[in-house]
């Protein structure tokens, strides 16, 4: 049996599960409205908002060290069992918080969900560097990136909708068994490498493997002759802090949208779990088209002769200078629905973005240390988002958002700083003498 453009379905199931990933991340907040009525009845908003961010950080401080550990159980055990062992273990745990009884069991669940729900993104970058040619990978990063603003589009209107039939109890269990029956065409389709998979025709096994050879170069470079150096030997290199600064800037304005549009929206503008569920899903199609965007744009370039250091270079900087006017416009956004316009402008461009700084590992390095670097960078934007997270209370005391957004832009600018001193040529490294 073959399979015709095989690296496009495996990219659509992991794509799938980030659409799930995100869903199961997502329910807490929307449901949060109804979960304080009914475990924090006496507390203040004040009180309630800094339990919600108590949680948050425990989610994202385990979400942090997940992914240094999941980028390398992803380099030791392959892509194939890499996504059983994440997506299995987040599904559990998305359902046990249905028993959830206060403080310490949501901080318990949460951090198991965090650890597990953090392979998802080593896990893609490997994969995307097993499967596809160099000049698609930025396309196939904007795929998988699109899944995360998909699945905050069905999220939040789909949890407010389970919300009308379900309690909130049950709404955890319905989102958690979805992910183990992913587990089941996952492991029908992804038996092996690109390179040993009996379904892949030739045509498309000599495409995938003739493309990933330097792109500076006519040479092709074997698997035994790429650069995979140790985690030692990768922090040894100025390009690595690049990528690993530059993840830690700009990851922190995109959590700081999926943890607090419906707080935010809640606070400001008074609306309860249903209004949430209309409003709260538009600033994701932003970040839909902004990843196909970034990853068409990354494709056309590449295809049109220019080579990845500059096509790299000009789609992050275009991302991030996008994301800076709109961040600074909403500290006064005036209405509901100008806010969540410009929350969407926002995450375009940090969608467009991210996909190519979410490459970067996989140009610099062989994959079998593509999967350490992206676990390394995301454990540093993850840091990131913890300490904007921590301060979101104190910032928005008063429920006045200004203060949160404008350190938002200015991490946009890092990002780029980031990327162009630290990184002078994206290309394929060699072992320092």
């Amino acid at each position: 049996m073959e399979l015709k453009g095989l690296r496009w379905w495996v990219i659509a199931l992991i794509a799938l599960a980030t659409v799930i990933n995100y869903i199961d991340r997502s329910a807490l907040s929307v449901l949060w409205p109804d979960i304080v009525e009914e475990l924090f009845p006496n507390e203040t908003a004040l009180e309630r908002k800094q339990i919600y961010a108590n949680i948050s950080i425990v989610f994202i401080l385990s979400y942090a060290f997940g992914q240094a550990i999941f980028g390398k159980i992803f380099d030791w055990v392959g892509t194939r069992l890499g996504f059983v062992l994440s997506i299995g273990v987040w599904s559990i745990a998305t359902a046990l918080h249905a028993f959830a009884q206060g403080v310490l069991s949501f901080s318990i669940f949460r951090a198991i969900l965090g650890v597990a729900e953090a392979g998802n993104w080593p896990g893609a970058a490997k994969s995307n560097a097993d499967w596809f040619p160099t000049k698609e990978r930025a396309l196939a990063q904007g795929i998988f990136n699109s899944g995360a603003a998909i699945g905050g589009i069905i999220a939040i209107p789909l949890i407010a909708y389970l919300t009308v039939y379900f309690s909130w109890q049950m709404v955890f269990v319905v989102i958690g068994a979805v992910g183990l029956l992913w587990l089941i065409p996952w492991c029908i389709l992804v038996k092996a490498p690109p390179g040993k998979h009996p379904w892949i025709t030739a045509e498309e096994r000599e495409y995938i493997l003739s493309g990933q050879k330097n792109t500076e170069s006519t040479e092709e470079v074997s698997e035994e002759d790429e650069y995979n150096p140790t985690t030692g030997q990768i922090l040894k290199h100025k390009q690595s802090w690049g990528v690993i600064i530059a993840s830690a800037a700009i990851d922190p304005i995109w959590w700081l949208f999926v943890f607090w549009i419906p707080i935010y929206l809640n606070e400001v503008y008074a609306m309860d779990v249903k209004s949430i569920g209309i409003y709260g899903w538009v600033p994701y199609v932003g970040a839909m088209f902004g990843a196909w965007f970034g990853g068409l744009l990354a494709q056309n370039r590449l295809k049109a002769g220019w080579n990845t250091d500059k096509t790299r270079k000009l789609t992050i900087t275009l991302g991030c200078l996008i994301m800076l006017p709109a961040l600074l416009a909403m500290a006064n956004p005036g209405g509901p629905t100008m806010a969540v316009i410009i929350m969407a402008v926002i995450l375009f461009g940090f969608q467009t973005a991210i996909g190519n700084v979410q490459t970067l590992p996989s140009d610099l390095f062989g994959k079998k240390a593509v999967g350490t670097l992206s676990g390394l960078s995301g454990m540093a934007a993850k840091l990131g988002a913890l300490g904007l997270t921590a301060l979101v209370p104190i910032l928005t005391a008063g429920g006045n958002y200004a203060p949160a957004f404008i350190i938002g832009a200015s991490l946009a600018v890092t990002a780029i700083l980031a990327v162009w001193i630290l990184i002078p040529k994206i290309e394929p490294l060699k072992p320092k003498a």
